[in-house]
């Protein structure tokens, strides 16, 4: 039973943080896969969002409600033996666990435009171009520090190894 609940609450939190850092690269909105995210996550960020002004233009109420799922699925799992000092653990594991998450969307999205750009480059379809929109902005910054060199674009292995060390360094006991 703790492995579904790890596993729902985990893929959950996945798809809305999904929600989150498609509206902060500005990905289209109208995209098939937008729009199948947010009428996945509406329902619970709808009530975040009425009393959470945006900040800046953007959104936070999907990364709140990320951060609600991550601290209810540690609270279901570690049980309810001793609440008060499950809630303060919950508190420090839910923000790493959602860098984690924030990670793994990122470095899953990277692999993807990686393989994209060896076998579809260029493609139409509503997938390749979400993974494109999710992922330019961060090349864009790594091509900024390393220019690709000879035609080859090293962007995705610089960030790819920089997401692999940021998750080295996050405490092992994070299920997400």
């Amino acid at each position: 039973m703790n492995q579904l609940i790890g596993i729902i609450g985990g893929f959950f939190a996945f798809i809305v943080a999904l929600r989150f850092l498609l509206q902060v690269s500005k990905a289209d909105f109208y995209n098939p896969i937008s729009q199948g995210v947010y009428k996945i996550t509406q329902p619970l960020t709808s009530p975040i969002q009425k009393v959470m002004p945006r900040i800046f233009g953007i959104d936070f109420s999907a990364l709140i409600l990320a951060l609600l799922v991550i601290m209810a699925t540690i609270f279901l799992l570690a049980g309810f033996s001793n609440p008060v000092g499950v809630v303060l653990a919950s508190l420090l594991d839910s923000q790493l666990g959602l860098l984690s998450v924030i990670l793994n969307v990122y470095f899953f999205a990277i692999m993807g435009a990686v393989i994209i750009s060896w076998v579809a480059p260029n493609s139409y379809h509503p997938g390749p171009q979400l993974i494109a929109q999710l992922t330019d902005p961060l090349f864009s910054l790594a091509r900024k520090v390393i220019p690709p060199l000879g035609g080859l674009d090293f962007s995705p292995m610089v960030i790819l190894l920089l997401i692999v060390f940021l998750r080295s360094q996050l405490p092992h006991m994070l299920a997400y």
